[in-house]
Formats: structure tokens, C-alpha cells, sequence
């Protein structure tokens, strides 16, 4: 069993932050699906009605996440974060495409709820996952798309396993090794708050995410709040 950790350090700096954890198994993530096609244009639609003529970096889900960036000494506007990555593209007009089941549903809810999610195949991940600071000694790692290895910078926040950074600076970009791929049948999905972004407003988000990988992905799920005052989880595979 795999444990999921958020380092003291990192509430310190961020006491507030509460991260939703969905542990899933027996994960069916193949095939073509027309109805995940449909709910991913939908959600892409209705996120550019619902911003049109909104500043990104001043809505309040995103916001937070620049905050969050320049405390660990990273220009947000260089490297945003995920949300405000993924809202720009489709705001600007461009068409996600279809990935994989799994990427594809959290990309919705990503779009639904204006919130980071994420996710990991659980058996490539070696030892625990926790969410640190990083040292002055990363390991290089691939990052999704890159043709060169880099190291985490010193002092930005990543997804980590025992063998180095799965993610980089939250959840702004993901380590080729761990990615979700049609061959996944265990994974790990997060999805990032801030406030304003309230628990209650979480468990809505995991509420929607459970359903959707339930019934399209025939997953078993295990569910979990990570904060402050509980700070780690068990994830089954």
C-alpha cells in the first residue's frame, strides 16, 4: 500500500491548501468514447461563455495559484499554473483533444469546477508520494513532451516518489514515467485548492470525479481530503 504525504513545510507556507485524493483500481482506460468526446467539448463550451471577457489572472480560482507561485519564487506569468494554463488555451479558442479516459474525465472536471486536477499511475510510482519543497539535489527527470532531463528547482514544490519529482511546481506539469496511458489500471487523481475554493466546494469537485471515473472507467475508488490537520492518505493498488 502507498501512502500520500503533504510535508509540514509546505502547509506552513500554505495553510490553507487542501488537496482532494482519489485512489483508483481495476481502472478500464481504453477505448473510444463519444459521450467523454461530448462532455469534453461541453465543459470547453461552457467555460468560454462563462469567461468571456474575464481576466484570468485576476479570477479568484486563479488568482491564489499565482500567489502560491511567487512564494516559491516562480514567475507565474512564465509558467502558469495548470488551471490557468489549461483556461488560457480554451479561452483563446483552441480545441482540446481526447488523451485517454481518465485524462479526459479529470480534464472536465477541471473545466467544470475551475480547480487543478491531475493524476498518476499508481504502479509506477516508487515508495510513498509526497508533496514537498524541492532539495538542492533533484534528480533529472522528463518531463511530458520535453526532449531533455531537467532537475526541479530549488525550493519549488513537486510531486515526489522515491526515486525523484513526478510533478513539478504543483501541478503545472507532469514526469513522463508516471503518466496516465491506456495500460494504467491503478492510478492516483488530485485535484488543488486554495481559498477562496472551500472544502465544501472540494467534495463537489471529488463528487463529479468519482461519478465520472465510476461509470466510464469502471473504477473502484477510495476517497480522501488532505489538509493541515490531515495531513496524508492511504492509496490502494
Amino acid at each position: 500500500m502507498t501512502k500520500f504525504q503533504v510535508a509540514s513545510e509546505i502547509f506552513e507556507t500554505f495553510p490553507d491548501l487542501s488537496i482532494g485524493v482519489l485512489s483508483l483500481s481495476n481502472i478500464e482506460n481504453t477505448g473510444e468514447h463519444d459521450v467523454l468526446n461530448k462532455l469534453l467539448f461541453d465543459a470547453q463550451e461552457e467555460v468560454r461563455q462563462e469567461l468571456a471577457g474575464v481576466t484570468l489572472s485576476e479570477h479568484p480560482h486563479i488568482a491564489p495559484w499565482r500567489e502560491a507561485y511567487r512564494a516559491f519564487g516562480v514567475k507565474a506569468k512564465k509558467y502558469p499554473s495548470s488551471i490557468e494554463n489549461l483556461l488560457k488555451r480554451v479561452t483563446k479558442g483552441e480545441t482540446m483533444r481526447s488523451i485517454n479516459p481518465l485524462v479526459d474525465l479529470y480534464n472536465v472536471v477541471s473545466l467544470k469546477h475551475l480547480m487543478p486536477v491531475g493524476g498518476e499511475d499508481l504502479d509506477a510510482i516508487q515508495g510513498d508520494l509526497e508533496l514537498r519543497f524541492a532539495g538542492e539535489t533533484e534528480a533529472e527527470i522528463y518531463l511530458l513532451g520535453d526532449n531533455e532531463a531537467k532537475a526541479p528547482k530549488p525550493g519549488e514544490v513537486i510531486y515526489s516518489d522515491d526515486a525523484g519529482a513526478i510533478c513539478r511546481r504543483f501541478n503545472w506539469k507532469e514526469a513522463d514515467r508516471s503518466k496516465l496511458s491506456e495500460r494504467t489500471k491503478n492510478a492516483v487523481l488530485v485535484i488543488e485548492a486554495l481559498l477562496p475554493v472551500t472544502l465544501d466546494m472540494l467534495e463537489l469537485a471529488l463528487d463529479d470525479l468519482t461519478e465520472l471515473v465510476q461509470t466510464y472507467c469502471k473504477a473502484t475508488v477510495s476517497r480522501h481530503i488532505v489538509t493541515s490537520t490531515s495531513p496524508d492518505a492511504s492509496l490502494t493498488h
